[in-house]
């Protein structure tokens, strides 16, 4: 009995998605949208805008750094997919953001819970003239390019709490979810000038509250809902690929004087105070982790196995 394979295409999950990117496509491209420009160079600084245009490519650039750092703690079968994880976001979020990500955070505020996801959507209103309030001495498109940058790897902080342990396509469900219902939101509330977290004063410089504080519990929520990692205590783990490590780290390293002083949102002296304070918080946090491993008897010469022949 002969059996016949069916070349005809399945309409898969993929296939949905370019269409639906497509038809978003063609909406954007063809309904005239606002995008103000500047009345007057006067009304922008020059130096900020530099800046600026800096800080955004120094926090673009943790994500690849990530992807190193997080890839270089997994076994080898699993790096390239967990290194994917990270690079992901860049592609995926930048569209969510673009589409109403930066509406929900930014748009006008629903009793300081929530952006009205029309007011910018698909850049409506954002131009090269500044914001009155969000970005009143740079081009407010820039403004949404430096929080763009925030929103992207924000979800791929996660990654790590379950790394080598979720398939590919539930990540990129998760992380569009994650950006639409966690991160918009929160952001709205604390930085958004109506949003009620800072109208009770709430401070959050370089998003302590917004990035870290929501990774951090949206790992720790993926971490026990996987449970134990099982495997691991059947197998010897091999060694981390120490390069991969460092070289993760250092990018990420480079990537925190935009994070933390490009969110002075200017060439001004609370960006050369966190510019300062940057390099000396990520070295005492270096020097204290080796001198840690040090006094728990390990080699402080970073996980590097001594090959005797």
């Amino acid at each position: 009995m002969e059996t016949t394979l069916s070349t005809k295409p399945r309409l898969n999950y993929g296939t949905l998605l370019l269409i639906v990117l497509f038809v978003l496509s063609a909406v954007a491209a063809f309904v005239p949208l606002p995008h103000p420009s500047a009345a007057s160079t006067d009304a922008l600084n020059t130096a900020d805008i530099a800046w600026m245009l800096t800080a955004s490519a120094f926090v673009l650039l943790m994500t690849p750094g990530l992807s190193f750092f997080y890839g270089g703690m997994v076994r080898p079968k699993n790096l390239i997919s967990t290194m994917l994880q990270s690079f992901v976001a860049l592609g995926v979020i930048s569209l969510v953001w673009y589409f109403v990500g930066f509406s929900l955070a930014y748009g006008d505020s629903w009793n300081g819970l929530i952006g009205n996801p029309l007011t910018f959507a698909m850049l409506r209103n954002v131009g090269t003239a500044p914001h009155p309030t969000l970005s009143p001495a740079i081009p407010f498109v820039l403004f949404f390019a430096f929080q763009l940058k925030f929103a992207i790897i924000t979800p791929a902080l996660i990654t790590g709490s379950f790394a080598e342990r979720v398939r590919f396509k539930g990540y990129l469900a998760f992380i569009i979810l994650f950006c639409l219902f966690i991160y918009c939101p929160l952001a709205h509330w604390t930085w958004h000038p109506e949003g009620f977290l800072r109208k009770w004063g709430v401070l959050d410089f370089a998003g302590g509250t917004v990035v870290h504080i929501s990774a951090g519990i949206a790992a720790l929520a993926g971490a026990m809902v996987l449970g134990p990692r099982r495997a691991h205590r059947e197998t010897a783990f091999s060694t981390p690929n120490v390069p991969f490590v460092l070289l993760g780290t250092g990018l990420l390293w480079f990537g925190w004087f935009g994070f933390n002083a490009g969110s002075a949102l200017g060439a001004n002296e609370m960006a050369a105070l966190s510019f300062v304070n940057t390099n000396l918080a990520s070295a005492a946090a270096l020097v204290v982790w080796m001198l840690l491993e040090v006094s728990r008897g390990a080699s402080p010469r970073l996980w590097a196995p001594v090959s005797v022949r």
